[in-house]
């Protein structure tokens, strides 16, 4: 599989990368320098409504033309799709050339609407093209390169805009937007044909409508519409902080155009920098449990940057140079960039969970769902920002602090209703910490429907290594003394963890556990169980108790088997068989997930299950025979 940067290298990706690239660069020497404009060339009583419009009016289109720009994307071969609306982009910079020729306010913030219905048409082309051409390994480094290029093409449009604006002259400025939109074209050219995901589709020509029905059919996939909630509110976060960042830069700061071009370059390096960062930590799969990391991050460095903002001491008009030297202006840099950093840890793995999650088929209007959720927040955080600068002559570090507190609250709901983020950030960062997993066969494990994974069990943290690998939610049965633990419980039970108990001890739990078991599995949940049912004492594997087939009996569903390997010894199995007597052992060790291939209901066994577990053992051992063999089969 190719790495995120090797994508660079592929036709099926690169002219892609290229003409989004452009484009979103594009918008942004337009959009900078319109906004430049407004907030340094027109009158002061009238820059806070001006500033707040355009931003409004640029992702109105966003909510009125998303649905039907899903339905087309879907319908239709994407290429000659994108090569349309770069042409339509042309036409859009020969208006802004005409308004920055009259120096009209007024035309260039219709143009900006313009732009706004420019880009609402591309959006679901161009993530519905990802899943079409990369693999789902791939996913998540297409999906960073793309988010990197685009805050990257913000920090250069925005210097270039900055520039251009600040010339005697509009010709530079005029210029510089056709051309670009030109190259946009002639690099939309080389995408390579994609078929279209359904061209069975009736185009509904109502806006209205289309939009009512996009929106009903996005809770269908609870996880997939929560994650669209989640990037919806990093718009939303965003908006407001880029919205007011010229003004904030004149009214706080005291600095000039090129100050705003310095905060926002260390906004969009941070943006680059996490968003490339998420494959490294990822480990190359949709690793969700980064978004709770860069929620905290986003409120952590965003209340910061409040703070550094209310005790900044007025140091006289401020340039380039200046303003770097002034006290305070590093750490109100620093706080931006990381503000960009946790901002790209957050939305990647997110936009990489609805590609992935979501119906082959449909994936575009998937995405129109999401950019109408998205542009419905940003139009609400643009009333935010004239509610609160202009209504209540608030001031914008205020308006920074309102926006960070709400942040918290929205977050803390999603991850409370989706307690899977909360899940695969403990399971990934604690497992990360101790061992080094690699993982074989993943793509055996079906990517929906009901299916039962069976393992052998070696640690008392073997379902924080499954669950921090395996993509898909597992609900795991567990022995109910464990559950019942104090301090673990409510964290077992956000992850809906099944207890179950031996006749012996309690007929009710262990009939309770077999109806969750079921019920999980008519839910098209996937059940992990351990068939021993008990911890291995030696690092042999004990023979699979017979309640697996009695599962596949009530249920007939198919059953994946999994093993892990090189786990015994560490501290968390009962190598030493006092827990006062155990110390680290095995930190960082290699440990091995190898998923094998899927049993269908009709051939499930518990001597079946466990004779292919214990093949899949003994095949790693073969592959790796300098590994201790402490937890081996014999």
């Amino acid at each position: 599989m190719s790495k995120q940067f090797a994508l660079l290298k592929e036709r099926r990706f690169f002219p892609f990368f290229l003409t989004q690239f452009l484009g979103a660069f594009n918008d942004n020497v337009f959009k900078n320098a319109l906004v430049i404009m407004i907030a340094f060339k027109v009158a002061e009583q009238q820059v806070d409504g001006l500033t707040n419009l355009a931003f409004g009016l640029f992702i109105l289109p966003f909510f009125l033309f998303s649905a039907f720009a899903g339905q087309v994307a879907d319908k239709y071969e994407k290429s000659a799709l994108i090569q349309r609306v770069k042409m339509f982009e042309i036409m859009v910079m020969l208006t802004a050339c005409a308004g920055f020729y009259f120096q009209s306010v007024g035309l260039l913030i219709f143009v900006l609407f313009l732009m706004g219905s420019q880009s609402s048409l591309f959006g679901p082309v161009k993530y519905g093209y990802l899943p079409e051409k990369l693999s789902t390994d791939e996913l998540i480094g297409g999906n960073a390169m793309v988010e990197a290029s685009t805050f990257i093409s913000i920090l250069l449009g925005t210097i270039l805009g900055g520039i251009l604006i600040a010339k005697a002259t509009t010709i530079p400025i005029s210029f510089a937007v056709v051309l670009f939109a030109v190259l946009g074209f002639i690099a939309s050219k080389q995408i390579p044909n994609t078929p279209p995901a359904d061209d069975k589709i009736q185009l509904d020509w109502n806006i209205l409508r289309a939009t009512k029905n996009n929106l009903k059919f996005l809770p269908g996939n609870r996880v997939v519409f929560l994650s669209i909630l989640g990037i919806s509110w990093f718009w939303f976060f965003g908006s407001v902080f880029l919205a007011q960042m010229p003004n904030y830069t004149r009214t706080v700061l005291n600095g000039n155009e090129h100050v705003v071009t310095v905060l926002l370059t260390m906004f969009s390096i941070g943006i680059g920098a996490g968003s490339l960062l998420c494959e490294k930590l990822s480990g190359r799969r949709v690793e969700i449990g980064l978004v709770p990391v860069g929620a905290i991050g986003l409120a952590w460095f965003s209340l910061d940057l409040y703070w550094a903002s209310m005790v900044w001491v007025d140091q006289g008009n401020l340039n380039f140079e200046s303003f770097l030297s002034a006290q305070g202006a590093w750490r109100v840099c620093l706080d931006l960039m990381l503000i960009g950093v946790f901002g790209g840890l957050y939305i990647v793995p997110l936009y990489a969970l609805i590609q992935e999650r979501s119906d082959k088929g449909c994936v575009s209007r998937v995405i129109a769902g999401n950019n109408i959720i998205n542009a419905l927040f940003m139009v609400v955080a643009a009333l935010l920002g004239i509610v609160v600068l202009v209504v209540f002559e608030m001031s914008i570090p205020q308006l920074f602090l309102i926006t960070t507190l709400l942040h918290v609250i929205v977050c803390l709901y999603i991850f409370t209703v989706v307690p899977e983020f909360l899940m695969r950030l403990v399971a990934w960062f604690l497992v990360s910490m101790v061992y080094r997993v690699k993982t074989t066969g993943l793509d055996n494990i079906p990517t929906d429907g009901p299916v039962v994974l069976v393992c052998n069990h070696v640690t008392f943290v073997d379902p924080m290594i499954l669950g921090g690998r395996i993509r898909r939610p597992v609900r795991f049965v567990m022995y109910y003394k464990i559950f019942q633990h104090g301090l673990m419980k409510p964290l077992f039970k956000a992850a809906k963890t099944i207890p179950i108990a031996s006749p012996k001890e309690s007929v009710e739990i262990m009939e309770n556990a077999f109806a969750s078991v079921k019920t999980a599995l008519e839910n098209n949940d996937v059940v992990g169980i351990f068939p021993e049912g008990a911890l291995t004492k030696d690092g042999h594997m004990a023979p699979f108790k017979k309640g697996i087939e009695r599962i596949i009996t009530e249920t007939p569903v198919t059953v994946v088997p999994m093993a892990l390997n090189n786990l015994w010894g560490s501290y968390f199995s009962r190598y030493d068989k006092k827990i006062i007597h155990r110390r680290p052992r095995k930190l960082w060790a290699k440990v091995e997930l190898i998923v094998g291939q899927p049993i269908p209901p009709e051939e499930v066994t518990a001597e079946r299950l466990f004779e292919a577990v214990t093949e899949l053992k003994t095949q790693a051992d073969i592959a790796n025979p300098l590994a201790p063999k402490t937890d081996s089969n014999a």
